[in-house]
């Protein structure tokens, strides 16, 4: 057997190098070949390459491209499970067509029957609701495909179509076209259990049909009810936040009348305690004291004496308390009852001395006895500073207006 083996490993080398030069010699010699038994099928299943159901559609589709040529057939490119369920969704009848490639009558079916004119015009007809489906059995999905429909006879082509006489939900076989037919026959039989159960697809697609629209209508009405809903409570809250704003800034009011009123009472017990502490005015005799003559925010001119020793911000509480002191001197108050110093109340001075000519600022910060800083006599001007936080109307209006 030496001879012919070598004979055969040599063929075996020379159809592999010309296999791998020209990808089409293997089919077409397979075409040439007697179809093989299922065992065979199921064995060139297994020595394809495994793709995804809807890789194995394409790789399918470009190869039917490139043995037969372009065709306008509507093959859906996806798997059959998904062609499957578009067709029960749809409502429509699928078209599988398993093919069998080394089957003799497969490329005889392909050519005069599947691609012609008059096949590929019906297959196109929306009005006939068709959905089509088609795999080689080499692949493993349409293998299985082909055993779960029981087809033995290649060339074949099954009719699904939804059967709502068996079931809400069935799926049934209306037509089945097996073994070698003409563009005639095929059509003949497929327009037949078309025909046949179009009125219960058409029924059930009407039933679908108000469904839907009753659908359609609950999620408007459920729309415009959530929009209502929404507007409510966007009017809710607005009304919410108003309220919670007015309750703010009536809080608010009321703190700052509050913190107005206890200020202005603070000031009040502090203008009588710093009254009470003032040293009486020098006599007339002393020839130490200092004449100071202080212009007034409303034109009024004071004049009075003070020791040389004295702080200059002497001169500051006798004008702030200028007016208690005058209401005092005229009731005839002999401040026997010392009144008390109010807690926790930081005095402010909402105005300042100023010496006219030169100018020259006399301020507490700086501090100084008024001998050295005045000298033995002084015009002064009294003139309002920035309003503090504390400051008020009547307080402004005390700084003898």
């Amino acid at each position: 057997m030496t001879p012919a083996n070598i004979i055969f490993n040599l063929f075996s080398r020379v159809f592999g190098f010309f296999s791998y030069l020209f990808p089409f010699l293997p089919r077409l010699v397979r075409r040439l070949t007697r179809g093989p038994s299922g065992a065979a099928l199921r064995r060139h299943a297994s020595e394809r390459r495994p793709l995804g159901p809807q890789d194995t559609t394409a790789r399918f589709l470009r190869e039917l491209e490139e043995d037969y040529g372009s065709n306008n057939l509507p093959f859906l490119v996806t798997g059959y499970a998904r062609a499957f369920d578009l067709a029960k969704l749809d409502l429509k009848f699928l078209l599988v067509i398993p093919l069998s490639p080394e089957h003799d009558d497969t490329a005889l079916f392909i050519r005069d029957v599947l691609l012609s004119d008059t096949v590929t015009h019906f297959l196109n007809d929306s009005s006939n609701n068709i959905h089509l489906w088609a795999g080689s059995v080499q692949d493993s999905e349409a293998y299985q495909v082909a055993s779960s429909l029981s087809i033995s006879t290649f060339p074949s082509a099954v009719l699904i179509a939804h059967t709502p006489s068996v079931s809400s939900t069935a799926m049934s076989v209306v037509a089945h076209i097996a073994g070698p037919t003409t563009p005639e026959r095929f059509i003949a039989t497929l327009a037949a259990a078309i025909r046949q159960h179009s009125a219960e697809l058409a029924q059930r697609r009407g039933v679908r049909a108000e469904q839907q629209a009753a659908r359609d209508i609950r999620d408007q009405q459920n729309t415009a009810y959530e929009r209502s809903l929404a507007a409510d409570r966007e009017r809710a809250r607005v009304r919410r936040e108003a309220e919670v704003a007015r309750q703010t800034a009536d809080a608010e009011r009321e703190k700052q009348q509050y913190e107005k009123q206890r200020y202005e009472a603070n000031l009040a017990q502090w203008r009588k305690w710093r009254a009470h502490l003032l040293a009486e005015e020098p006599a007339a005799s002393n020839k130490n004291a200092v004449r100071i003559n202080v212009r007034l925010l409303n034109g009024e001119r004071v004049m009075h004496r003070f020791l040389p020793e004295a702080d200059i911000e002497e001169i500051y509480a006798y004008i702030e308390c200028y007016d208690i002191r005058k209401v005092a001197n005229g009731a005839g108050d002999e401040k026997n009852t010392p009144p008390e110093k109010p807690a926790e109340f930081e005095h402010e001075y909402a105005f300042k001395l100023v010496s006219p000519l030169p100018r020259e600022v006399y301020d507490i910060a700086n501090g100084g006895k008024i001998g050295e800083r005045i000298g033995r006599s002084g015009n002064l001007v009294v003139e309002r500073v920035v309003d503090t936080v504390h400051d008020s109307d009547e307080a402004q209006d005390d700084v003898h207006t």
